[in-house]
């Protein structure tokens, strides 16, 4: 299966492995980015040995997408995006949604436990 594939046809699974690995850390970062005129909260997660990246990004009128980056055979960098349905946004745990939305209010990112998400 492509990577393509993957983030069309499974992307709820690789919304539960982001949350999953971000719920097992010590802490973790959600980050604030703008691009040309599109801002969003994000967390991601790396896969450093595959060379592969993942990450959650809600943007303004409460619009998520799961990103999906990794290099080709060219060495250049891929980006995937794949909007999320409100049952995929629904695998996101409450209190993670609600930092992102602050984040993007606020324009500033956070630094968390991973326990936050559990409590």
């Amino acid at each position: 299966m492509t990577y393509e594939e993957l983030i069309k046809k499974h992307p709820g699974s690789l919304v539960e492995k982001i949350v999953t690995e971000v719920v097992n850390k010590d802490s973790f970062e959600v980050h604030f980015e703008e691009e040309e005129d599109e801002q969003w909260a994000v967390i991601k997660v790396h896969v450093y040995e595959e060379d592969k990246e993942m990450a959650l990004r809600l943007l303004s009128d409460d619009k998520w997408v799961l990103q999906f980056g990794y290099y080709n055979d060219e060495d250049e960098f891929i980006e995937l995006l794949q909007p999320l349905t409100q049952s995929e946004i629904d695998l996101v745990p409450k209190g993670l949604q609600k930092v992102m939305r602050k984040v993007l209010a606020s324009e500033e990112g956070l630094r968390l436990p991973g326990n936050f998400l559990s409590r």
